[in-house]
């Protein structure tokens, strides 16, 4: 009694900490995750978001009712103050609007005006009285004074002339609205056609700051989604004095008036979407798996007592809590791999103390971990920090959940397999002690069948193997979230914006406020408008802020342009410092193969910069296609590394080549078994799938090992064993089938027939390796003799007495 009081307070001193580590794991579906750590499209897309925001979150506002949200004054007072509590909140870098860009464009044009009249009578009053003073007429100074002020009026007149054609710069004036956004035919002008899809609607755009977290960025979402509702239903007026709203009258106090609800979508809330599915499934899917392999081991007899049947699926749930509780300690977000985790640890980690709790065949069972911990942690040769991350948490937890059976072992004793009793020591040295009964065993099936099969066999894993690199591969964040609801918003802002995502062209230089970079800048857009017009729509670009210079424009004139434009929207498209230059283009996010040409087409077809300047892609279609080519690039190694590793794993663990090669013929076989699956459905592989044949290779080595085992006199039980590991394996794994998030219910089902196909392929070699031996099937040896009886090591689980058991006298020879 005071020794299982003694392990009851041990256990609770451990698992306090577990659950502390648990209640601090986040889950993370960044673009981070999915891209090659280092590389230089995610190195220049930080760089990107650094400078001008990351992928905006897009508001859709349908003002449809009425005159809309720009023609009518007091909606458009609305709109500002909306834009401006938008730009106030804590992690917005930018917000760009019809309203604020209306705003500023007055602001600006009324401190220029305000300027350039100092500047003129200034210059005017100084030269005059200069002309005085040197005895000149009135005629004479006044004529002075007109040529002083003559450049001035060449740098800024033109600039004004179409400005002021619109009356006085301010939100109360229609004209003014009017000419700055819509053509004369009252459509929208194309360069904001991205911020005013139609005469009555608006378009916001709100960039995050660079750097934000998972958390920080659903927060965010959060955030504008409050702002927007409430600027919608809000009864009272809003203070439209925020840091772009307009000084004036007080708008109306019913809010802005919208046909339809508002439309809040783009990456970040696509990404918030997933991150909180993934978190709201992981603990009910990892429930659904929890009960399936618990019933499948409580239901086969695999063990005399029903209550030491559902142990296994108390060691894979320790090591699972463990495990994540890891992550937790260190402060490390869990990728989307977290959901898939859950049910594959409980599935094959609950395997490894279905063995280690019976008596013998420890080393078997030590070799089959190692091969695991082997196969799974060879996934860091991925390029994507999404399977690299995956790999390290299922190797870590395979050494937990076994560490937590090998306790468990030790403090509850062993438990008794249903059927004959195991023979052999608990581990003498190797657990391929003695020989079948020959009596019991059948005859072996003739040869020659069983080596056609094994052909037939051996050429369908082939094909499926050689169909590898012709398979899809999906690595965009956006095919995370099919089957969200969430998607239906982004198809809408597509339908509206003709968009969803962006690609940057980023012009680096000393100085690219300089009529060399503008001239460059017009032939880089006329590039996109004449080859790419069909996939790519101009947004903010340089040129489309100093294209009206034209071609011969000198370098006063760009810096005078520089001083007229608005800041907020020249900071948009050039940095603070005039070192770098960013022309933002529309793309529909589609097919990555389809974007990988197009980012490749584009690359070439840009005209050479400047001396002096280098040019630069970003954005998430860039990293996209770099993470698609990275992990295309690498499919076999990912996929073989694995096998042969596990295959040494257990060469160096049991001493055996023959062991080792049926590890690695059984893994290779069922990972392109499938593999040609894959192939024969159409279906694409992502990440995750894509680390398949690790998993695969875990089962394969579990399921050949173990069968090779049963062959032996006093271990059938393991078969019931083995069944028993598949039919919960199976099941664990088809619980993703559940999931809301596609790309998961396809890996879930990729997993599920993988461990089928394991379990055949395994039963397949163990089939055959007889018949490969020199000579055929070797002759049954005579039966050993009984050799004395020897105590057990295995310490008495309560109310189980001391079993003896022969000490087998025969080995297979090792090799």
């Amino acid at each position: 009694m005071r020794r299982r009081i003694l392990s009851a307070l041990v256990l609770l001193a451990v698992l306090a900490p577990v659950a502390w580590g648990l209640g601090r794991v986040q889950v993370d579906t960044s673009v981070a995750s999915f891209v090659p750590r280092g590389d230089d499209a995610a190195a220049e897309l930080e760089a990107r978001d650094e400078a001008y925001g990351a992928d905006p979150l897009v508001v859709l506002l349908d003002g449809g009712e009425g005159a809309g949200l720009l023609a009518d004054t007091e909606q458009l007072y609305q709109l500002v103050a909306l834009e401006g509590r938008l730009a106030g909140l804590d992690d917005v870098a930018a917000v760009y609007g019809p309203g604020t860009v209306l705003n500023q464009t007055a602001q600006a044009i009324q401190d220029v005006l305000v300027q350039i009249s100092g500047a003129v009578d200034a210059t005017r009053n100084v030269a005059e009285e200069e002309a005085r003073a040197a005895g000149a007429s009135d005629a004479e100074a006044v004529a002075a004074g007109d040529a002083a002020v003559a450049p001035l009026e060449e740098r800024y007149g033109t600039l004004l002339a179409d400005g002021m054609g619109v009356g006085l710069p301010t939100l109360r004036n229609p004209s003014f609205a009017r000419g700055v956004l819509f053509d004369d035919d009252g459509t929208p002008k194309p360069m904001w056609r991205f911020l005013v899809p139609d005469a009555k609607s608006a378009t916001l755009l709100v960039k995050p700051r660079a750097g934000l977290d998972q958390a920080e960025n659903a927060e965010l979402t959060r955030q504008v989604r409050h702002a927007v509702e409430t600027a919608t239903t809000t009864s009272a007026a809003p203070d439209p004095s925020g840091p772009s709203g307009p000084s004036g009258p007080a708008a109306d106090a019913t809010g802005l008036r919208l046909a339809s609800d508002p439309v809040i979508t783009g990456v970040p809330a696509l990404t918030s979407a997933v991150s909180a599915t993934a978190a709201d499934e992981a603990p009910r899917l990892g429930l659904l798996a929890l009960v399936a392999v618990g019933a499948v081991f409580l239901l086969v007899p695999w063990a005399r007592r029903r209550r030491d049947r559902l142990r296994p699926v108390a060691c894979a749930l320790l090591g699972t809590a463990t495990t994540v509780a890891v992550f937790g300690w260190a402060d490390r977000p869990l990728s989307l791999g977290v959901v898939a985790f859950l049910p594959i640890i409980l599935g094959v980690g609950s395997d490894f103390p279905l063995y280690l709790s019976q008596a013998g065949a420890r080393r078997q069972v030590l070799a089959v971990v190692a091969a695991a911990v082997v196969a799974f942690a060879s996934l860091v040769v991925s390029p994507l920090p999404l399977v690299q991350e995956f790999g390290v948490a299922l190797a870590l937890g395979i050494v937990v959940t076994a560490g937590w059976a090998l306790v468990l072992r030790r403090v509850l004793g062993a438990v008794q397999p249903a059927g004959t009793e195991p023979a052999g020591t608990e581990d003498a040295g190797t657990e391929d002690a003695g020989t079948e009964d020959a009596a019991a065993r059948p005859a072996p099936p003739a040869r020659g069948p069983r080596l056609a099969g094994a052909v037939a066999a051996a050429a369908l894993a082939v094909v499926g193997w050689a169909a590898l690199p012709s398979l899809p591969l999906q690595t965009s964040p956006q095919e995370l979230a099919a089957g969200l609801p969430e998607l239906a918003d982004v198809e809408a802002a597509e339908d509206v914006l003709g968009f969803s995502g962006e690609i940057t062209v980023v012009l680096r230089g000393d100085d690219v406020l300089t009529p060399e970079a503008a001239r460059w800048s017009t032939e880089a857009e006329d590039v996109v408008a004449t080859g790419y017009a069909d996939r790519l729509r101009p947004l903010l670009t340089v040129d489309r802020l100093l294209g009206f210079l034209g071609e011969d424009a000198t370098l006063d004139q760009v810096d005078a342009a520089a001083e007229l434009l608005p800041s907020y929207l020249l900071s948009a498209a050039v940095s603070t410092d005039r070192t770098t230059a960013a022309s933002t283009y529309g793309v529909v996010l589609d097919d990555l193969d389809d974007q990988r040409v197009l980012v490749d087409e584009l690359r070439a077809a840009l005209p050479e910069p400047p001396p002096g300047y280098t040019v630069e892609l970003a954005g998430l279609p860039v990293v996209a296609s770099s993470g698609l080519e990275a992990a295309s690039s690498q499919r076999y190694l990912v996929g073989t590394l694995g096998i042969l590793g596990a295959g040494l794993a257990v060469a160096v663990v049991t001493r055996s080549r023959r062991r080792a090669l049926a590890v690695v013929a059984t893994s290779a076989t069922a990972t392109g078994w499938v593999f040609a699956a894959v192939a024969v459905s159409g279906s694409a592989l992502n990440p995750l799938t894509l680390a398949v044949g690790a998993l695969v290779t875990v089962t394969s080595a579990e399921f050949v090992l173990m069968l090779r085992q049963a062959r032996r006199p006093g271990w059938r039980h393991l078969r019931r064993s083995v069944l028993a590991a598949a039919v919960a394996g199976t099941l664990g794994y088809a619980c993703l089938a559940l999931s809301d998030l596609a790309v998961l219910r396809s890996f879930g089902l990729t997993l599920a027939g993988g461990v089928l196909a394991s379990l055949a392929a395994a039963a397949l070699v163990v089939a055959v390796e007889p018949a490969l031996r020199r000579g055929g099937p070797r002759p049954d040896p005579a039966p050993a003799a009984a050799a004395p009886a020897v105590p057990t090591r295995d310490r008495p689980g309560p109310g189980t007495s001391r079993a003896v058991r022969p000490r087998p006298t025969d080995k297979e020879p090792v090799g």
